[in-house]
């Protein structure tokens, strides 16, 4: 993939020959480079390969005299033109992605995340035919976010429209670079040519390092498209919940932005936490639970069935706190995801977490990389209707 400097640099001459595509560029380097991508000339019986011609038309007649272009120089033109559009959009290997060559259903065979991915497809289409306002696609990785972003660019590109694809990661890692004195293109050069393109794609917001100032540079970008509302395409594979405050605000602006979601919801990783495995709620219910597993002596056998009869009053109404204690491998954890597996077959919402994972969490969400706050996570588990802690202590 070509250096994104010199690709920027360039993309105000390819703005300025949206008029004629033929009109001169007072560079040098700018002709030596056009000069390495402009298709060969054409032999054509029309022209001889001049690419105009004079009409065989009788005295009198309107073209008559006339000096025409040829078709084979208007394709030749816009071909070369396409060419130069493609080579500033920075697609690179992505110029294979587009509405012709997606499956339309998406990747996965599940018949949800198809229909989902159909309707995203939709969308897509549509914003491209008329890219006004933001398009912002969410999905979790490899749901085809990128390949959708990347088939509206090219669909533009093939109007004749000057389009920027770029990952979020990849751009603010060239802006940092631009500080350095030998870069090839300087700071306020790159930002402006980002803030200024007609059609800017940002593929992978949130995937970043956060750090106050990738956050401040972000702000600073889609502020800008927003107060212009510059037509603008976004991918990410977090939760809108999971992104900065101020950018999440832009995002769901009414009016400007049309949220759409490449695959079914995933779960936030704080949701994730307290859900329970579908293989354990299946495994472990009431009826599956055995109190003369192990083989019990007759006490061991009557404190098991007392302590499934009060999981089961328990699961029936769950009012105060339930404390099951014992050995290792007794069945402690078996009744408290059969209490759960009751309640959700109730439709009750449960948090069940293990708790060194949920220790290991809560101090996950202090680290600098972390997309959930402490207080957004401790919040969940304290509100929640149900709580189960699995092996406290």
């Amino acid at each position: 993939m070509e250096n994104l400097g010199d690709i920027l640099k360039r993309l105000d001459a390819t703005r300025a020959s949206s008029g004629p595509v033929n009109t001169p560029v007072e560079n040098s380097e700018q002709d030596s480079e056009r000069s390495t991508y402009e298709l060969p000339a054409v032999a054509c019986d029309s022209c001889g390969g001049r690419g105009w011609f004079t009409p065989d038309v009788p005295a009198g007649h309107p073209e008559f005299g006339a000096i025409l272009t040829c078709d084979c120089q208007r394709n030749r033109l816009s071909k070369e033109r396409s060419a130069r559009l493609f080579r500033y959009s920075n697609l690179g290997q992505l110029a294979r992605f587009t509405f012709d060559t997606l499956n339309p259903d998406g990747l996965s065979d599940d018949p949800d995340d198809q229909l989902v991915f159909s309707e995203a497809y939709k969308h897509a289409v549509e914003y491209a035919e008329n890219p006004e306002g933001w398009l912002v696609l969410l999905g979790p990785n490899g749901a085809g976010k990128t390949h959708l972003a990347a088939a509206v660019a090219n669909r533009c590109i093939e109007r004749d429209q000057v389009v920027f694809f770029v990952h979020v990661p990849d751009l603010l890692d060239h802006l940092r670079g631009a500080y350095a004195p030998g870069s090839d293109v300087s700071y306020s050069d790159l930002l402006e040519q980002v803030l200024s393109a007609p059609l800017l794609v940002l593929d992978g917001l949130g995937s970043h390092s956060s750090t106050p100032w990738a956050e401040e540079k972000l702000q600073q970008i889609i502020n800008h498209r927003y107060n212009a509302q510059s037509p603008t395409v976004i991918t990410t594979a977090n939760e809108l919940e999971e992104l900065d405050p101020y950018i999440r605000s832009r995002l769901r602006t009414k009016g400007l932005s049309r949220v759409v979601e490449v695959a079914t919801h995933q779960p936030s990783q704080v949701h994730r936490l307290g859900r329970i495995d579908p293989e354990m709620l299946k495994r472990m219910t009431f009826d599956t639970f055995h109190v003369r597993g192990n083989n019990p002596t007759a006490g061991q056998r009557a404190s098991i069935e007392a302590a499934l009869q009060a999981a089961k009053n328990f699961a029936r109404d769950p009012d105060g706190w339930l404390t099951l204690f014992g050995e290792t491998g007794v069945g402690k954890t078996h009744l408290a995801v059969a209490i759960a597996e009751r309640r959700i077959r109730q439709g009750k919402p449960v948090f069940f977490a293990f708790v060194p994972e949920l220790l290991d969490y809560l101090r996950y969400t202090f680290t600098p990389d972390s997309r959930v706050t402490y207080d957004r996570v401790f919040d969940e588990i304290k509100n929640t209707s149900l709580l189960i802690l699995d092996d406290l202590g």
